[in-house]
């Protein structure tokens, strides 16, 4: 049976309720968009495979809660996390204001390995925008992180985020995926060897058998 995966890696979606992180999670994992909003529960997950580099890439993208009664559930699943996502929507400043907020948490909870991207979400609302894009750009600049606008509702950017920051999480990690992969080969080398130490076996064994 070929293998499904390669590496599994954790991504985190941080951000105030209402900012479209699971519409932008469905809309990545399962090509839906639904307009409905239904606020989270604690936390959520979808799976997706990513190929990158020859690589199988297993994401688990784990969505939070944004309501502050959850982020103490939130906050567990900081230190698991490889990636983190944060999301403001263009249309609210208040969501942007808040991300100091978010990255605080992060820079306090989540391993020093860690990637960031940021991303404004509903870029389709230009006429609502309360924040420009130069704003976002320079507060990705401030922490050191890649930043993108996306829109859930037109599917434009989402593929483009979510893979780059899988990419920069495969590149942190790179060492340790080497030495995963190849302890993977090792073994497989190995069990063919064996495998074919036994079929050679056999043949010398069936050979005598028919000299006798």
């Amino acid at each position: 049976m070929a293998k499904q995966y390669d590496v599994l890696f954790r991504l985190l979606m941080l951000g105030d309720s209402g900012v479209g992180k699971t519409c932008m999670l469905r809309r990545f994992t399962e090509s839906e968009f639904d307009p409905s909003h239904i606020s989270t529960i604690g936390v959520d997950f979808k799976m997706k495979t990513l190929e990158l580099d020859g690589i199988k890439v297993r994401v688990q993208i784990w969505d939070t809660a944004g309501q502050e009664r959850y982020q103490t559930i939130t906050k567990q699943y900081y230190r698991r996390a490889q990636g983190v996502i944060f999301v403001y929507d263009i249309t609210s400043e208040s969501s942007f204001q808040h991300l100091m907020k978010w990255a605080g948490d992060v820079d306090e909870f989540a391993p020093d390995k860690v990637q960031r991207v940021l991303i404004g979400n509903k870029s389709d609302e230009e006429l609502s925008r309360q924040v420009t894009k130069d704003q976002g750009s320079k507060l990705a600049q401030t922490y050191g992180m890649e930043f993108f606008e996306t829109s859930a509702s037109t599917s434009s950017n989402i593929s483009e985020a979510f893979t780059r920051l899988t990419e920069l999480v495969l590149q942190a990690h790179h060492r340790d995926v080497d030495n995963l992969l190849g302890a993977l080969d090792d073994y497989l080398d190995n069990n063919a060897l064996e495998e074919e130490n036994e079929s050679e076996g056999t043949d010398v064994n069936t050979h005598r058998t028919c000299a006798c």
